[in-house]
């Protein structure tokens, strides 16, 4: 059974002050514990404040190596590219922030292999993975489509993979590379942060449906080893 921390706050802004907090302190103890940290964090509009304030954390953010959780196969600078979104707030500290994408290319699936390669050269377990949740219950780009079932149980040394979402999501519809379902729990820490009830609804849902929801976050949620905090707002 998944062990599982609710965290409410007031708003958006109190909670961003928090999570932004607590990925500070396990950057933080990465660093002090082997001289380095490797974390994921999500693209989106829910972190984008979290980020603002964790970029002000005095941190030696030159040991600090930053991967997204997942990638839209677009050009790097385009509006949809997460990394592009997490890079401005964090290169100018002088984290390395990493591409899993380098190029755009029409094969997803060689995308995803390259994605895993370059995963494969990082320190690994990660330190930290933030996860977000869509309104449709997808975390990181697993969503139902050919690929999904690849994503929650494919080999146990895959870290990324491809993935055409079907249907395509109306706000980006673009193929994409993801952490597999591997790679998010097998983190030393695992966080999710969501704002609005409806999300939270999702969430709680996908929750107790466990290993057979319908939601891609319940079934990568079902039987994670690790604890899991869940910082939510309003």
């Amino acid at each position: 059974m998944t062990e599982i921390e609710w965290w409410d706050y007031d708003d958006a802004a109190e909670m961003a002050e928090a999570v932004a907090g607590d990925v500070q302190f396990v950057i933080e103890s990465a660093i002090d514990a082997r001289g380095s940290a490797v974390v994921a964090l999500p693209g989106g509009k829910t972190p984008v404040a979290i980020y603002d304030k964790l970029a002000r954390a005095k941190l030696d953010w030159k040991r600090v190596t930053i991967v997204p959780t997942d990638e839209r196969i677009v050009p790097l600078g385009d509006p949809l590219s997460n990394v592009t979104m997490i890079a401005k707030a964090f290169l100018p500290k002088g984290a390395r922030v990493m591409p899993v994408v380098p190029n755009a290319t029409a094969d997803y699936r060689a995308a995803g292999r390259s994605a895993d390669a370059l995963m494969q050269d990082l320190h690994w377990p990660l330190d930290l993975c933030l996860l977000g949740v869509g309104a449709d219950g997808h975390t990181a780009s697993i969503f139902p489509g050919p690929d999904y079932d690849e994503a929650l149980a494919g080999p146990r040394e895959r870290r990324a993979l491809g993935v055409m979402p079907d249907p395509l999501p109306p706000e980006a519809p673009v193929a994409r590379v993801t952490l597999s379902r591997q790679g998010i729990v097998t983190a030393r820490a695992l966080m999710i942060a969501v704002t609005g009830a409806d999300k939270r609804k999702v969430v709680e849902q996908a929750i107790e449906q466990g290993a057979l929801s319908r939601y891609p976050i319940g079934r990568v949620l079902a039987d994670v080893e690790l604890p899991v905090d869940i910082h939510w707002a309003a």
